[in-house]
């Protein structure tokens, strides 16, 4: 059974916490992460480009010039999509490019990847994180110990307010709930700090 080490904020191993078997340290899955990671990034989208067709440009009331006689091609606005200051042709306009996929493949996801850190070894467990001073530099000092230096997803169920605050305006730090969780925001960082809380929330999403 894979087992995952639980280390204290000086990094030394504390405990250990029997993962699901069959579930992590096997081959990943990087067709299920590849479907909720394309997903997560359609939903991001704004949406906002817009352009203007030639029925919303100003001007281009009047005839160009004669349909006959004149030698040139027949025209019949100046803000043809052919002509300078014309509207434009087939452009974007706002649209919702949002779109879901099933439960089941969304908890599939977040279980490959999650599994994918652990093969890994960018998952990390932490039995204890609490910084009592609220101060940013006592919290980044523990993530140097951790040796997490590089961009970081912490998941801080449990954590109290002081930690949290701490957690603010560390570069390449983000911090969300094991509920709000996804593929998206694993795959996005290189390492994953859990708290046990947090590990427990999150392998109940999964079974």
């Amino acid at each position: 059974m894979p087992e995952l080490n639980v280390v204290d904020t000086q990094g030394k191993k504390a405990a250990k916490i029997d993962l699901p078997d069959g579930k992590f340290g096997v081959a990943v899955n990087g067709a299920v992460i590849h479907q909720a990671v394309v997903m997560y990034n359609a939903n991001r989208r704004a949406g906002t480009a817009s352009t203007k067709t030639r029925k919303d440009v100003s001007g281009g009331g009047k005839k160009p010039w004669a349909q006959k006689g004149t030698g040139r091609s027949r025209q019949g606005s100046s803000r043809s999509p052919l002509w300078k200051k014309g509207g434009i042709i087939f452009g974007p306009h706002p649209r919702d490019f949002g779109y879901t996929i099933s439960r089941k493949a969304k908890a599939g996801a977040l279980r490959e990847s999650l599994n994918a850190k652990f093969v890994g070894n960018h998952l990390w467990c932490i039995d204890g994180l609490a910084v009592p001073s609220g101060k940013t530099k006592d919290f980044a000092a523990i993530l140097r110990v951790l040796n997490l230096e590089g961009r970081t997803l912490a998941v801080l169920d449990g954590a109290d307010e002081k930690t949290l605050r701490a957690s603010r305006n560390i570069p390449r730090l983000t911090v969300v709930r094991a509920l709000d969780a996804n593929a998206s925001d694993i795959m996005n960082n290189k390492d994953v700090l859990l708290t046990k809380e947090a590990l427990t929330t999150l392998l109940k999403r999964i079974l």
